[in-house]
């Protein structure tokens, strides 16, 4: 089979009909191309990711002013390899309107270099790496989850408020555990704090435990960490295995207790993070969001789907505000740079690098659930370091 074929076959595309007679409906379908991981790793973070998509659409397909929606959906298999070939295929053989992915930051530098300045928008609903609306923000490019940076610089005064002024940092040796100690070092040590010792392991080893030992022997106010997946189980599972649980107290940017909190079990108790996003946050919005999504799919989303869900208010609204019409890829860009999207997370705007202008919320494992017991930060907008926007 060649190539062509095979990127064939792996491209599936459906359509959801608008059912507003209202305004001038759009000749052809907006095409809304989805790069995701749907196998491997990641398959789970992926349909969560569409499944939010998804669900936005159909909630506003009255608001759409006739225009129907195609889907084309692409696996990436979180494989940053396969994104150039499938990004141009979006572009070239597709001509998709707007391009949703990837959950992998390595996915979208390659995603980046296809779609960078072109027409079609990009939204990533997932990839936290700062070149994105950084070094490497374009006009046609939007992220509606975070930057690496948000979910952990605030930490930094959290633990100086707390009294910790010696903490270790550890995580794995990749873009978003560097950026992410980064980030915490930048206003902790703006604050008069002092960094122990900053440990980058090899991704993505989980022999934890000589670390751990080391963590005993500093004996620090604190631990920061950012591990994720199968690696913040086990962190959080050695920590407290061996006994620093409840003397040491164990810090992170949110996705360390994201998604990972049943298997963590009593081990996560007491655990602290910030994250724009948990799951009991009381917002009317995000109460109306996880029944609808309940009753679409059997289950409650998790932040994924909100980031996708987001992403699909994104494109709503701007077809909405723009009667139908998205031929004017100026318009979109502009119109898109311009929204106030109300997400189960809380109201946001994007920045001038186009990036969430967001809250991030304390929150501190009780009783096997993130609660949420302050703002670290209100309307946090990330710095865009190199953005020329």
């Amino acid at each position: 089979m060649s190539r062509m074929k095979t990127l064939a076959s792996a491209v599936l595309a459906t359509t959801l009909a608008a059912t507003a007679t209202t305004s001038a409906a759009a000749t052809d379908p907006v095409k809304v191309g989805v790069m995701l991981p749907f196998s491997g790793i990641y398959a789970q973070l992926g349909e969560a990711g569409r499944d939010g998509l998804k669900l936005a659409l159909k909630e506003k397909a009255a608001e759409l002013h006739g225009a129907d929606i195609e889907f084309i959906e692409m696996d990436t298999e979180a494989k940053p390899a396969r994104a150039p070939e499938l990004a141009s295929s979006m572009l070239g053989q597709h001509e998709a309107d707007f391009v949703i992915g990837p959950v992998h930051s390595g996915v979208a530098m390659g995603m980046i270099k296809v779609l960078r300045g072109k027409d079609t928008v990009m939204i990533i609903p997932n990839a936290g790496a700062a070149a994105a609306t950084g070094p490497l923000c374009s006009p046609n490019i939007f992220r509606t989850s975070f930057s690496s940076w948000q979910p952990s610089y605030p930490m930094g005064k959290i633990a100086l408020d707390k009294g910790y002024k010696d903490v270790y940092l550890i995580s794995w040796n990749y873009g978003m555990g560097r950026e992410s100690l980064e980030a915490f070092e930048e206003s902790f040590k703006a604050g008069g704090g002092n960094v122990v010792k900053k440990v980058l392991m090899p991704f993505p080893s989980t022999n934890f435990q000589p670390h751990i030992s080391d963590i005993a022997a500093q004996d620090p106010d604190a631990v920061f960490v950012f591990f994720a997946g199968g690696g913040a189980i086990k962190f959080v599972k050695d920590y407290d295995a061996m006994g620093l649980r409840g003397k040491i107290p164990l810090l992170g940017s949110g996705f360390l207790t994201e998604g990972t909190l049943e298997a963590q079990g009593e081990a996560a108790e007491g655990v602290i993070t910030g994250l724009h996003y948990a799951e009991q946050l009381d917002v009317p919005k995000n109460q109306e969001f996880r029944e609808a999504f309940n009753t679409e799919y059997g289950h409650y989303p998790d932040i994924y789907a909100v980031q996708g869900y987001d992403a699909g208010l994104a494109i709503a609204n701007t077809i909405n505000q723009l009667n139908g019409d998205v031929s004017d890829k100026q318009a979109v860009i502009d119109t898109m740079a311009k929204l106030t999207i109300n997400s189960p997370r809380g109201d946001f705007t994007f920045s001038r690098a186009h990036n969430p202008v967001q809250n991030i919320y304390l929150r501190e494992v009780k009783d096997g659930v993130n609660v949420v017991t302050s703002v670290a930060a209100e309307a946090l907008e990330d710095p865009a370091r190199g953005c020329k926007l």
